[in-house]
């Protein structure tokens, strides 16, 4: 008996672990940035800062996402870049997501690497938060691709 309690209790905990976070994966396809505004610094070490606004279509999701539309901050030097962004994401049943990023990027390899979080929403997105991280490829068209990964919180009760 005693090894049955012990064994419905770890399927317990499992489970409850197992409801409390949920994996998520998207992969995104970015056109070239609808807005951009660069601006050089003009020292010997290539500075530069932008603002770039766009949009963004789910080519894969799990997580029901649609499409996205950003604007992000971007610091430059010669062969890296970082940046921060906002980006609201239109879920396939219309809600919204609401995404805070910050990331690296390597000029030369035209890649990036991406932390990001979801701090809310609207309709059953309103409470959700999530974590993760993208991969980055920029193409020679000024087109992007990034393969995202995270894990979703269980939706804050009221």
């Amino acid at each position: 008996m005693r090894k049955l309690l012990v064994a419905a209790a770890c399927v317990s905990v499992l489970a409850s672990v197992a409801l409390a976070q949920t994996p998520m994966e998207t992969k995104w396809h970015c056109p070239k940035a609808t807005a951009a505004e660069k601006y050089d610094v003009g020292d010997p070490g290539g500075h530069a800062y932008a603002i770039e606004q766009g949009t963004c279509n789910a080519t894969t999701s799990n997580a029901g996402e649609k499409s996205g539309a950003f604007t992000e901050s971007l610091e430059w030097a010669k062969t890296s870049f970082a940046t921060h962004g906002r980006m609201i994401v239109t879920m396939e049943n219309g809600d919204e997501t609401y995404y805070a990023y910050d990331g690296t990027g390597d000029i030369d390899k035209k890649s990036a690497a991406i932390k990001w979080k979801i701090a809310g929403g609207t309709g059953k997105h309103k409470t959700t938060k999530a974590t993760g991280i993208c991969t980055g490829s920029f193409n020679d068209d000024g087109t992007s691709d990034f393969a995202c990964t995270g894990t979703i919180a269980p939706a804050a009760k009221k």
